[in-house]
């Protein structure tokens, strides 16, 4: 039986690591490129613009992406809520933050967005 060489295996997972990062990149920048061609638009009514952004966090979730709060930072899941003043309702930032579920945004056009790495889960301890 042949002997494999830990440090040639190392090396070996060090490139394919190399590698996965520049697919990974190539996949943050196409969603995001797409994205930014679909600032400042509405669906029309709230239930297709709901349609779209769960369309859009699907694919998120997929590659293990989130998109970037523009008011706060944190990694957040975009969704559209329904508002008063708005027959399309308008697009939010939902994540957490100090433990509490937090809401940013409002507009009523699809916001220009980073995308960013999905965080690790919150443990339960932290959930409370």
């Amino acid at each position: 039986m042949p002997t494999a060489s830990l440090a040639a295996a190392s090396d070996a997972m060090q490139q394919l690591n190399q590698q996965l990062n520049h697919l990974q990149r190539s996949i943050r920048q196409a969603i995001e490129a797409y994205l930014h061609s679909m600032v400042g638009q509405s669906f029309g009514t709230v239930a297709e613009n709901q349609q779209f952004v769960r369309s859009v966090q699907a694919l998120l979730e997929s590659h293990g992406l989130r998109v970037r709060c523009p008011e706060c930072g944190h990694p957040a899941i975009l969704r559209c809520s329904r508002s008063r003043g708005s027959v399309g309702g308008v697009f939010v930032f939902d994540h957490y933050i100090q433990g509490r579920r937090t809401f940013h945004g409002g507009g009523s056009t699809l916001p220009k967005v980073s995308v960013i790495a999905k965080p690790a889960r919150r443990s339960a301890s932290a959930a409370s």
